[in-house]
């Protein structure tokens, strides 16, 4: 047990974040605790709670309010959920009591994401006691990321564009690194849609087959057909869109019975070189062609989004370097689709940190459309959502560096 630790500030702070039982959507208390701190140095609270859901909105504003270029509004974004833990016996200790093993905190939501929300609260303390600040720097907190994600970010997103907010910058404190801290930042994520497609067909006997319709034989050509298609090539940033079926399933539990439907759910995640609308009618035109019957429900979680090279990434990679570049090895080159293989070892720190595009969705999709340029920093992501959640100590200080390091460049960009 470490609890004879030197107290640490970021460290301090994701024990008690971890130590609150906040399963999706339920907050336990998180934002109450974020949202005394940032109350503290002066950042006005404004509660956005949405069908159960808890959403805190904080800004600290400049007083010299100046023109918009000048003075922009960055948000630092996380989630207070987390994911259902698993059976109590599978992991070394309580998940939802923080404790540190050799050199190591572990706990749910470890690395998904309450210390990234930590080592952002203690960053902005930092910078607040030290400089003043141009413009405005912003909390975007949510209990609703893990889940249906429809009333958090989502519905404060909605609320700030009625409100004609347009944010500058936005930092995801989501869990983006792969083997060493800030060895890869998320410049984008590919949308994602999904259908629950289900094939009516006419139940029967099976050696009737003419009094009844087989909704498994008529959907067959028409599966195949989708996989096999080339929905898109990708481009530079990303891979190609990719179809997958995740669930198939018919029959009555009896060999000698034609099943009367057919249920069939897939996603598609995409690229930016392809659109939600454009995917559905493809899709319809395939199903349609091969004359089935069949209701399809469609969902969409979010569009694709990429922000290009501009003055928050220049700012991201700057603070990665100052703080992990100098005791950070080489990192590995990957060929895996959505990542920027690094090319050349003798001059891998201009590639570091890496761009990279792949993994599932997160709240920067809700962000991405207010027009700000967005990117996903946080700690390493091996652990996230598995038994045993963790996150190494040394890596919680050094994080809450970036981030300040980041908001530095960006809204003090005179004193830096």
């Amino acid at each position: 047990m470490a609890d004879d630790l030197p107290s640490r500030p970021v460290l301090d702070l994701a024990r008690a974040l971890i130590g609150c039982r906040s399963l999706t959507p339920d907050d336990a208390g998180c934002c109450a605790l974020i949202g005394a701190r940032l109350s503290r140095i002066g950042f006005q609270l404004e509660w956005m709670n949405c069908e159960g859901v808890t959403n805190l909105w904080a800004t600290y504003r400049s007083e010299d309010r100046g023109n918009d270029v000048a003075h922009p509004l960055l948000i630092l974004a996380g989630h207070t959920d987390v994911v259902p833990p698993g059976p109590r016996e599978r992991w070394a200790s309580d998940p939802f009591q923080p404790e540190i093993r050799d050199g190591v905190l572990y706990g749910r939501g470890a690395a998904d994401m309450k210390s990234g929300l930590a080592a952002m609260v203690c960053a902005a303390e930092r910078l607040l006691a030290s400089t003043p600040i141009r413009g405005t720097l912003a909390f975007l907190i949510t209990s609703d990321e893990e889940g249906i994600a429809q009333y958090g970010t989502k519905h404060v997103a909605q609320v700030l564009r009625e409100r004609g907010i347009v944010p500058d910058y936005a930092i995801v404190g989501e869990a983006s690194s792969h083997q060493t801290l800030g060895d890869r930042i998320v410049v984008g994520r590919r949308g994602s849609l999904g259908c629950n497609l289900r094939v009516l067909g006419k139940q029967g006997h099976v050696a009737y087959p003419l009094k009844a319709d087989n909704p498994i034989h008529r959907l067959t050509p028409a599966l195949a057909e989708l996989v096999a298609t080339q929905w898109d090539s990708g481009n530079a940033q990303f891979p190609p869109t990719s179809f997958q079926v995740s669930n198939i399933h018919a029959g009555t539990g009896a060999n000698n019975v034609i099943p009367g439907e057919a249920e069939l759910v897939f996603n598609f995640r995409y690229c930016t070189e392809s659109t939600a609308e454009g995917l559905k009618a493809r899709v319809h035109e395939v199903l349609d062609r091969h004359g089935l019957k069949y209701e399809a429900s469609w969902w969409h979680s979010g569009e694709p989004f990429l922000t290009l090279n501009g003055a928050l990434i220049a700012a991201a990679e700057a603070a990665i370097r100052e703080v992990v570049g100098s005791d950070t090895n080489e990192p590995r080159a990957e060929n895996s689709p959505g990542n920027s293989a690094v090319h050349s070892p003798g001059h891998w720190l201009e590639n570091f940190p890496e761009h990279f595009t792949g993994g599932g969705t997160s709240d920067a999709r809700f962000i991405a459309p207010l027009g700000a340029e967005v990117v996903e920093i946080g700690p390493i992501n091996d652990s996230i959502h598995k038994i045993d959640e963790h996150v190494r100590i040394d890596d919680l200080e050094r994080l809450s560096l970036i981030y300040e390091g980041v908001l530095r460049r960006l809204l003090t960009p005179l004193q830096h």
